[in-house]
């Protein structure tokens, strides 16, 4: 999810707290649960750090080893022991306990958008996107933000983001309805599908589709349980061809192909000497595929330059070209 979502659910995991009589009772523990809370809420997405970096380092770990198992405990228990040292005596357990629930949550319901998460790595290390949830999702922030002003004006915290946790369980239910109904729907329409990828918009009753067959690649969209096509492109292999291979060995592209399961590639000769490009097909955007990697190579296959990221125009992608260019 993004990030003020993540914050309004840290609010709310610290006023759920105060069901625990060990939290209610302690003005401290109140105080320090709710900070508890709302850093773990963030802690797992720490990695955005890596954006200072490079996309490539970014798109490549981003939700990975901070998602991960071992980090479901190292989190909760960094901060506890930070707030221990700077606050009265506390109850570390208690607050250990509630700090992790705010990691953990942050962790699963990132699994529920089409970004996804290594959320069972070292243990399971593919990337699981279950493409059920919007990266922001107007109903799941406004339902935090109604408990949040109804906590404001008097409403007991506790039982109220109770209230609204159970809300977003059984919308989440209804959502994973949905999906389904589309995949099943989608998979009527081409049992001979290998892959189909789903992900949801910000409309209810619309959702991006790619399907993967032996032969073909699919782009389309499911609006009010129709299903609407857009393009068809033959589902080509990446070949073993001197110019990609070496256009594989650049880290941009290295971290693209580790992200995307469904894309589409293109070498073209250039007076530079090669361009070798991949767009991914998941997020069309008014005829538009935003999200590219590109290198380009001179005759002797050197790499010149590269670009993973999201594009919207031309002139910007040869900005980023150029300025990769001259910073290597």
């Amino acid at each position: 999810m993004d990030t003020a979502t993540h914050v309004v659910m840290g609010v709310a995991i610290g006023g759920l707290a105060t069901l625990d009589p060990v939290v209610a009772e302690n003005p401290a523990m109140t105080q320090a649960v709710m900070i508890g809370a709302l850093v773990g809420s963030q802690a797992p997405d720490f990695d955005t750090v890596l954006k200072l970096k490079n996309n490539a380092v970014y798109i490549r770990n981003h939700r990975g080893v901070t998602h991960s198992i071992p980090f479901w405990f190292i989190w909760p228990t960094l901060i506890t022991l930070f707030l221990y040292f700077i606050m009265p005596p506390l109850n570390l357990f208690h607050l250990w306990l509630w700090t992790f629930f705010a990691v953990f949550l942050h962790v699963f319901i990132d699994i529920f958008n089409a970004y996804g998460t290594k959320a069972f790595s070292p243990i399971y290390e593919k990337w699981l996107a279950l493409g059920i949830i919007n990266i922001f999702d107007p109903f799941i922030f406004i339902a935090h933000i109604a408990a949040i002003l109804a906590w404001r004006f008097g409403a007991d915290p506790g039982w109220t983001f109770l209230i609204m946790f159970a809300v977003v369980f059984v919308y989440y239910l209804w959502r994973i309805h949905e999906q389904r109904k589309v995949y099943k729907s989608v998979h009527e329409n081409h049992p001979d599908a290998t892959h189909i990828f789903t992900s949801p918009t910000f409309r209810w009753n619309r959702w991006h589709i790619v399907v993967r067959t032996e032969s073909l690649m699919y782009v389309a969209e499911a609006k009010n349980g129709y299903i609407n096509y857009f393009e068809t492109y033959p589902f080509e292999p990446i070949p073993d061809d001197p110019v990609i291979d070496a256009a594989k060995k650049d880290k941009n592209l290295e971290a693209f192909l580790s992200f995307s399961p469904a894309y589409r590639w293109a070498v073209s000769i250039e007076p530079h000497g090669y361009s070798v490009k991949f767009i991914d097909l998941r997020y069309r955007s008014k005829g538009y595929y935003p999200f590219v990697a590109i290198v380009r190579l001179d005759e002797d296959l050197n790499i010149l330059s590269s670009y993973t990221g999201w594009i919207y125009n031309t002139d910007t992608l040869k900005r980023k070209l150029t300025y990769a260019s001259s910073s290597g």
